[in-house]
This record gives C-alpha cells, sequence and structure tokens, in this order.
C-alpha cells in the first residue's frame, strides 16, 4: 500500500472514531446556537462553584449548601413542562433570548449585592429558585431549537457534538470558577457570568427561524397541550422507555452523594478525593462523546441504548467493590463514558420521533427526567448507605440499574427494535445544506448500518 493509501486509511479510520462535526459544517444556525451557548454555560458553570462556595462561607452548613440544589431544582420542576408548552407556541427565539435575559439580571443581582456586602442566604436561596425557574423556560426551547434548526440526516452528528461539547465546559468551568473566586472573588465570577449570557442572545438573534405553525383550528389550552404531551409519550413507546431507562440509571446508579464518604472514610484521600471522583466520570463522558463518530454509522439505536446502560450498571458495581482509589476512579470514568453514549442515543431516538410541533414539550420532559434522576439518585443512594454501608449502596444501585434495563427493554420493545431507518428523513428546509450533503448524495462511511440481530 503507498503512503497516499496508508493516509487515506488513516484518515477514513480517524472519521469513523472522532465525533461527527458534519452538523456544525452544514448548518450556520447550528454555528450561532453551538458557539453562543458554549460561551454562556461556561459562565453557568462558574455560577455553580462559586454560589455553593458562598453559601458555606455565610452559614459553615454542608445541609444548607445541599439545600440550594433543592431551591434551584423545585421551581425548575414545577414550571419546565408549561416551559415546553410555550416554546411549541411561538418563535423560538423569542422565548430563548427572555429567558437569557431574565438569568442575566438574576446573576447580575447577585453581583451586585456580593459586591455591596447586602447578600446573605435567603438572598441566595431566592436567587437560586428563581434560576431554576427561568432554566424551565430556557433549556427545553434551546434544545428544540438546537435540534430545529439541522436537517434530520445530519441530527445524531449535532447531538453528539453538542454534548461533548457540554461535558468540555462541565470540565472547564468550574475549573475556571474555582480560580476566579481565589484570586478576584465572588462578585468578579457572578459579573463574568452575567455577560456571558449576551453571547447566546446575540447569536440566537441571528438564527434564521421559522415558528412552529398553529394548529388549524386554533391553539389548544396549556392543560390540554401539556394532556396531549402526555399522551404522545404513552404511544411513542420508545420515547417512554428513552425516559424510563435513564430515570432507572440514574436513580439507582448515580451514587454523587456518597462520594464525599467514600473519598474520606472508605479511601481516606481527604476532601481533594470527592472532587476527582466527580471529575472521573465527567472525563469519562467527555472522552466518550468525543469518539461517537462510530455512532454515525449505527441504525439500530434502542440496542446501544440498553447496552450502553448495562455498562454502566456494571461499571457502578464495580467501583462499590473496589479497594483501591485509583481502580474506583478507573471505574467511574467507564461509567462516564457509557452515560454518555447512553444519552447521545436516547437524545437522538427522542428528537426522532418527535414532530416538530411536540418538540418544545418533549425536550422539556426529557430534561426534566434527566435532571430528577440525579437527585432522586442522592436520596436513594443516601438512604442505602446509611441502614447498610457505602459499598453497598453503590454496588445494589449498579445492578439494579442493569436489572432495569432489561425490565425496561421488555415492557418497551419499541426502544430496542428502534431503527433510524424507520423514520423518514426531514427535508432539509429546516437549514441550509451544501449541495450534495443532503438526500441524494453519494453514500459515505458514515451513512448508517444495521446492528446483526
Amino acid at each position: 500500500m503507498g503512503e497516499s493509501g496508508r493516509r487515506g486509511k488513516s484518515r477514513g479510520l480517524l472519521r469513523a472514531v472522532v465525533v461527527d462535526t458534519t452538523a456544525f459544517r452544514v448548518s450556520r444556525d447550528y454555528r450561532l446556537l453551538l458557539s453562543g451557548g458554549v460561551i454562556s454555560r461556561i459562565g453557568s458553570q462558574m455560577t455553580l462553584v462559586a454560589l455553593p462556595l458562598q453559601m458555606y462561607r455565610f452559614t459553615g452548613s454542608p445541609w444548607q449548601v445541599g439545600l440550594l440544589g433543592l431551591a434551584e431544582f423545585l421551581p425548575f420542576a414545577l414550571l419546565s413542562l408549561f416551559g415546553g408548552v410555550i416554546s411549541d407556541r411561538g418563535d423560538r427565539r423569542h422565548v430563548l433570548i427572555g429567558s437569557q435575559t431574565a438569568m442575566a439580571l438574576i446573576i447580575g443581582t447577585l453581583a451586585v449585592t456580593s459586591g455591596t456586602g447586602t447578600a446573605g442566604p435567603v438572598l441566595l436561596y431566592a436567587l437560586a429558585a428563581a434560576t431554576g425557574a427561568a432554566s424551565a423556560f430556557d433549556a427545553p426551547v434551546r434544545q428544540a431549537l438546537l435540534v430545529q434548526v439541522v436537517p434530520k440526516e445530519y441530527l445524531r452528528s449535532a447531538v453528539s457534538l453538542s454534548y461533548g461539547i457540554v461535558q468540555a465546559t462541565v470540565v472547564l468551568g468550574p475549573a475556571l470558577g474555582g480560580f476566579m473566586v481565589a484570586w478576584f472573588g465572588f462578585t468578579a465570577v457572578y459579573a463574568l457570568d452575567a455577560v456571558t449570557f449576551a453571547a447566546l442572545i446575540v447569536t440566537v438573534a441571528m438564527v434564521r427561524h421559522r415558528a412552529p405553525a398553529a394548529p388549524p383550528s386554533g391553539r389548544p389550552s396549556v392543560l390540554s397541550s401539556l394532556a396531549e404531551s402526555f399522551r404522545f409519550v404513552r404511544r411513542e413507546r420508545a420515547v417512554l422507555g428513552s425516559f424510563g431507562i435513564d430515570l432507572v440509571a440514574m436513580t439507582f446508579g448515580m451514587p454523587r452523594a456518597l462520594f464525599p464518604v467514600l473519598a474520606l472514610h472508605v479511601y481516606h484521600v481527604g476532601p481533594e478525593g470527592t472532587g476527582l471522583m466527580l471529575s472521573a466520570v465527567s472525563f469519562g463522558a467527555l472522552a466518550a462523546a468525543l469518539t461517537t463518530g462510530w455512532l454515525g454509522r449505527v441504525r439500530r439505536l434502542g440496542r446501544v441504548v440498553v447496552l450502553a446502560v448495562l455498562v454502566w450498571g456494571a461499571a457502578i458495581a464495580l467501583a462499590g467493590t473496589m479497594t483501591g482509589f485509583v481502580a474506583a476512579l478507573v471505574c467511574l470514568a467507564v461509567a462516564g463514558a457509557a452515560d454518555s453514549v447512553s444519552a447521545v442515543c436516547r437524545s437522538t431516538v427522542v428528537q426522532t420521533v418527535t414532530t416538530d410541533e411536540m418538540r418544545g414539550r418533549m425536550s422539556a420532559m426529557y430534561i426534566l427526567v434527566v435532571g430528577s434522576g440525579p437527585y432522586l439518585g442522592d436520596m436513594e443512594a443516601g438512604a442505602v448507605g446509611s441502614l447498610y454501608s457505602p459499598r453497598v449502596s453503590v454496588s445494589s444501585g449498579g445492578l439494579i440499574s442493569m436489572v432495569g434495563a432489561v425490565l425496561i427493554a421488555v415492557a418497551c420493545p419499541q426502544l430496542y427494535r428502534f431503527d433510524s431507518d424507520d423514520y423518514p428523513t426531514r427535508s432539509a428546509d429546516a437549514a441550509e445544506v451544501p449541495a450534495g450533503t443532503a438526500e441524494g448524495r453519494q453514500p459515505s462511511a458514515t451513512d448508517p448500518v444495521e446492528i446483526a440481530d
């Protein structure tokens, strides 16, 4: 084989492994949303570090620090489905700009009150709750809009790349936030975060977006729209299975509440060990997200979801048995990688099955399920850990996740049998696509192939 042949083979292998960036290349609107979102998310991750640190400085109570997450999650959980309805009723750009502006004002208030010395625990709880309420309208429309501007044949590319970018911001943002707090203080972090919202506001305003078409007989009521979304989930068992399998995996197999106990009293690695355990999951997820090029050749994504959750559960169960800290970190990284693959495939399944007029509501449900699981998991892991031991809690949770994945695959066979070829490719009118890249293009190495029965 000549030198050019070897180079071509290497490039082909690289394309088959590295995350597919086609969606970024073919869609101007996707590039705008992704670029603005990266800047905005880094700022938000910085605040996620600063806010708990500031609360701990005020109170000295880990319990009160933990309540910050609850204060933010409750309004998000109560309002997110309504946020999905709103995002399906008009120009999604306007909803996203409004929610981003509200969040910038909230974080700006944090900056001003911290700078003037008027901030306190009650104000931090109130502003955390306000952030959760704004996120209920921000998160569903952001996901729906991101998918809407990409032709369906490049949906997997968009989901994989977006997930990888999010994981990168989760790694970079907190590190930058900790540095900023240490060197410049809380006020500087909040002020910088407030400014980063402008990036997404500007890029969203530049998006060429068409609002969902109104139904011929006029718009139904909000409650009717919510009822319609529940009927849709009940009817589309692949979507229901995607929601259920993630909820089971996160409720029983995400033992993050036990990481401090494991670090301090099992592995004896100090508080730094807690951060390393959390980082191990994120690094594994990031590594997997950046090597999802192979998913572009897979049609049977439901089988990948079930297999990934089985690997997740097995890795978590093994982590609970490890006597060495490094070995536990390796298991957690493997679990994070499996969760990354599962998340990309589940999101692709949901967005493929969902029609455009339902996309905001389904995005809201998806985000609510994904957000609820870890909070339920904290309670489950803490309860079992208190009754038995942290190790038993971690290992049993991983095993239950595996059993749950099998049961859901049986109860929702449409998920396991999901085939992307069963859903017609949407026309490329939602985004500009260069000639030769849409329907009628020549087959390539990234075209879907079937996983053998």
